[in-house]
């Protein structure tokens, strides 16, 4: 049996062990990103945005302030500060019966904070985006 997904996520975000998406995502997983008006659909997508969002907000002043779970679905509160703009978001995780993620949603506030990060991911983004 594959580890409580949220206990794995809390392991990948404090280890930085990016390999452990594998194991974390289920192949057909969507990223509802606070930015993008439509899910990102598939493991390699959101496997792409989580390299970006964690180097944009994992930080030394990243932090989870809360977290509530049941028995398929966490919400993990956290705060951090980017250039002196303090971000509150949730990551909500909904997983399978195979402990895999198969939703992975990001909500962000101030306006303030969803503007300053949605520059910096797309900057990521743009680094990594596969060449046509």
């Amino acid at each position: 049996m594959n580890p409580h997904p949220v206990a794995l996520w809390h392991q990948l975000v404090a280890q930085r062990q990016f390999a452990l998406l594998d194991e974390f995502l289920a192949e057909d997983v969507a990223f509802v990103s606070p930015v993008v008006h439509k899910p990102q659909q598939g493991k390699a997508l959101t496997k792409l945005y989580l390299h970006a969002a964690f180097a944009v907000l994992f930080n030394d002043s990243f932090r989870y302030v809360r977290e509530i779970v049941g028995e398929q679905d966490a919400m993990l509160e956290f705060t951090t500060t980017i250039d002196g703009v303090q971000i509150n978001g949730v990551d909500i995780l909904h997983w399978n019966a195979e402990q895999r993620v198969v939703e992975f949603k990001v909500m962000l506030r101030p306006l303030k904070a969803i503007q300053l990060v949605q520059e910096r991911m797309a900057a990521m983004l743009q680094q990594h985006k596969p060449q046509t």
